[in-house]
């Protein structure tokens, strides 16, 4: 790779993890200070479009750059395989991280503090989870970051690591040293997981991200 190319891919890097810390920050703050404030209706709505809104900058770039959408792994094909791939490896990895901890005894381990009463809450989360947990944090880390990451190293690997510890580290205000690292474990899972396994896109992953987070409330639920 020629070295002007190294820098630009570099800076864009560079970039999109500032707007992420500043979009993690700027979540936090609205969730703190605004979010509980206004009508329970405009608060579903604001969790997702302000959630989406980590995803701006990388989007910014991609257009600017005039990239493929499937240069970030998405892709027109079979894509009732990949839904169907997508939720078998949330429901794998959701027994892996959730069920197991719940039936050894460790339930505080995945405890996400959701006790609901109502079935549209369950809904909700999965919409939630899906449409904004999801489709901006694969965009931007198993999407921009994976991609830029394996062009600028050359290899999947490094790719791999690099995005899984961009992800933990986005993850630094939710938890504690051990929940970091095991944010960072499952999104090289998922990077691996579009790697090895075939027509696993990143519709794949959204969907595995999406339903394997909302199955958390599930199981918590069942459990408790």
């Amino acid at each position: 790779m020629k070295v002007k190319e190294c820098k630009k891919i570099i800076i864009q890097i560079v970039i999109a993890i500032i707007s992420a810390i500043v979009g993690v920050l700027g979540l936090n703050a609205f969730n703190q200070y605004v979010l509980m404030n206004i009508p329970l209706v405009w608060r579903m709505v604001g969790m997702i479009v302000t959630h989406l809104s980590i995803a701006i900058v990388p989007l910014c770039i991609a257009i600017f750059n005039k990239d493929k959408w499937s240069d970030y792994g998405f892709s027109k094909e079979k894509i009732g395989y990949q839904v169907v791939i997508g939720l078998v490896i949330a429901l794998c990895m959701s027994f892996v991280f959730t069920v197991i901890p719940h039936l050894a005894g460790k339930s505080d381990w995945v405890n996400n503090q959701h006790q609901y009463q109502y079935m549209w809450q369950f809904i909700y989360d999965f919409v939630y989870y899906i449409f904004a947990i999801a489709l901006g944090e694969e965009f931007v880390f198993r999407g921009f970051f994976y991609t830029k990451m394996e062009t600028l190293f050359g290899s999947s690997t490094g790719a791999i690591v690099g995005s899984s510890i961009l992800f933990g580290l986005f993850h630094f205000l939710g938890g504690n040293i051990i929940q970091l690292i095991v944010t960072g474990i499952i999104g090289a899972i998922l990077c691996i997981c579009r790697v090895k396994i075939k027509n696993c896109t990143l519709l794949s992953l959204i969907i595995a991200h999406g339903v394997y987070d909302a199955l958390i409330t599930v199981w918590l639920n069942v459990f408790t």
